[in-house]
């Protein structure tokens, strides 16, 4: 694999470095970093993983963990039953771990959204539905009252934030409901705390 090509160049350098060829030997050391070695070993590793095709065994982790519970607690209780039962009852392990197994396997990553009924008037607005998950990070847009409607819109959408990246808002979109709550009437400020 790559660490025996690594080898190979590693031989050859060392011949130019006996020579006192320009920058080879700063070549040479590079290429014999131990960083730089384990990092090709990892790559290697994860290479080799991938070429398996790894599938997941269960699609519904939760589920399982559920059932293990029930015989969990039908069984006599000993010290690492009640280790594990704790364990599998564990927020950061249920909720997290888990539900994040579960998608990944499932391959659930996005919302689904209605279709659009296919009779909608001309004279109609067009609305769009958006979705977009946080996760703690900042939306990356943002908002204004419109000085006319009184709307509140979009102001600007920030370059390689959440918002960019999604390509699901832009400048001047009227924001209607957020998280389920009507922006009617509210003040911008009143709306950022919703988001």
């Amino acid at each position: 694999g790559i660490s025996h090509v690594l080898t190979l160049v590693l031989q050859e350098l060392s011949l130019l470095c006996k020579r006192d060829v320009n920058g080879v030997g700063m070549l040479y050391d590079l290429l014999r970093s131990r960083w730089l070695q384990a990092l090709l070993k990892i790559y290697e590793c994860l290479q080799h993983y991938l070429g398996k095709k790894p599938a997941p065994v269960t699609l519904q982790a939760c589920a399982l963990s559920r059932e293990v519970l029930e015989l969990l607690r039908e069984g006599p209780p000993s010290g690492e039953i009640k280790e594990l039962r704790r364990l599998l009852r564990a927020p950061h392990f249920k909720a997290a771990l888990l539900s994040a197994h579960d998608t990944v396997a499932q391959k659930d990553f996005e919302p689904s959204l209605p279709p659009l009924p296919d009779n909608l008037p001309e004279n109609e607005e067009a609305m769009r539905i958006v979705c977009l998950v946080k996760n703690n990070q900042p939306l990356g847009a943002t908002i204004k009252r419109h000085e006319i409607t009184g709307d509140i819109t979009v102001a600007r959408v920030i370059h390689g934030g959440l918002a960019d990246r999604s390509g699901l808002l832009y400048a001047g979109d009227k924001l209607v409901e957020v998280n389920g709550v009507p922006v009617e009437g509210l003040d911008p400020e009143q709306v950022i705390n919703i988001l």
